[in-house]
């Protein structure tokens, strides 16, 4: 298990809609996403070839053997497409293949969204290029804005291309990195526009569920949690903060006023931290990093939306007889209901796991 947050290690970047110009996006933007897409499409090699190849590092063919057996019980038992995606491997050259860039006013946790004709609104902005990112960010800074980027190692296109396998995934370890896979191929079976907390919730229980079918497959344990729930403990810290900064910024209070109260929150978010990691993590200091670097809203943006509905979703597996097919059929129903009652239909599924806005 990663250990990075798990909304920092996976977000699906809206790559393949540039193919498409969007009514935000400038012709500029757009020719950098289709040259960044293609780079990534033109890196591709079929697995076999990487695997056939003598050149090919022993640690790698056996971290991408294991994939390609991922991949085909994605089809063969998970009920995922059965396609091109993730037959194939691409080394981009970099340790992330995209760079998402979030913006928030400063007294908002509401993301700056950008709509696209196929994936429609989301609350990020998807480079290829790191600098271009940054310098994306500070424009948007210089306009008042709270501003992150944050590095993405994987992501899918829905099914438009046939996603290869990433050098910038191998970072992670095989449960991930098979994970990874059928989150992927969970987007390409089922995807709603304008609703990112039902997709990531919807991907991340079939990933998770896939994850324990894959390991007992094979005749493994289930894996060990012990990075899960640090990453469960690091997530409700933040969503905390989250609500405590919503709350302050209803309050209508004088700017100077708030941006005092602002700074001490997030001292506050770091000082919870520092404690948990010091008892309940006897010392783990894993996200020490992303703590001890500058904090704003943009920054704490993308936490929650990965596991919202994962409760919702698994009771609706357990519903459907823990059949992936009338599973997948009536995910496709959810989605066809009108968003007020898709999320009604939700929140009677999980019950009160929710309550609160747990991750």
């Amino acid at each position: 298990m990663s250990s990075l947050p798990r909304v920092l290690s996976k977000t699906l970047a809206p790559a393949l809609c540039s193919v498409l110009l969007s009514a935000c996006s400038t012709v500029d933007y757009f020719a950098h996403l289709a040259k960044g897409e293609y780079g990534v499409l033109s890196a591709r090699r079929p697995l076999d070839a990487v695997l056939a190849d003598p050149a090919t590092d022993p640690k790698l063919k056996a971290r991408l053997q294991l994939a390609q057996q991922a991949r085909a019980f994605a089809s063969d038992k998970l009920d995922l497409p059965r396609n091109g995606s993730y037959t194939l491997y691409a080394d981009v050259g970099r340790p992330y293949v995209a760079w998402n860039v979030f913006a928030t006013p400063e007294f908002s946790l509401q993301a700056v969204t950008h709509c696209f004709i196929i994936a429609g609104c989301v609350g990020y902005q998807g480079y290829f290029d790191k600098p271009r990112a940054e310098a994306r960010a500070k424009e948007l800074e210089a306009q008042g804005y709270d501003t992150y980027v944050g590095g993405v190692p994987a992501y899918s296109t829905l099914g438009w291309f046939d996603d290869p396998i990433l050098n910038t995934m191998m970072r992670w370890d095989d449960d991930l990195l098979d994970g990874t896979i059928f989150h992927e191929l969970a987007h390409q079976k089922n995807y709603v526009k304008n609703d990112t907390a039902f997709n990531e919730s919807y991907a991340t229980f079939v990933e998770e569920e896939g994850v324990r079918q894959w390991r007992a497959s094979r005749g493994l344990p289930p894996g060990e949690d012990l990075g899960e729930r640090r990453q469960q403990d690091f997530t409700r810290l933040v969503l905390g903060a989250r609500e405590r900064l919503a709350a302050l910024y209803a309050s209508g209070q004088p700017a100077a006023q708030m941006r005092a109260a602002k700074q001490t929150e997030i001292e506050r978010l770091r000082a919870d931290y520092r404690s948990l990691r010091d008892t309940q993590w006897q010392g783990y200091n894993g996200y020490d990093a992303w703590m001890d670097a500058p904090i704003n809203n943009a920054k704490l943006l993308p936490f929650g939306l990965y596991h919202k509905w994962v409760p919702a979703f698994a009771a609706l597996y357990e519903q459907q007889g823990r059949d992936w097919p009338r599973f997948f059929a009536a995910v496709k129903q959810l989605i066809h209901d009108k968003p007020e009652a898709r999320t009604a239909a939700l929140e009677k599924l999980a019950g009160p796991a929710t309550a609160g806005g747990a991750p």
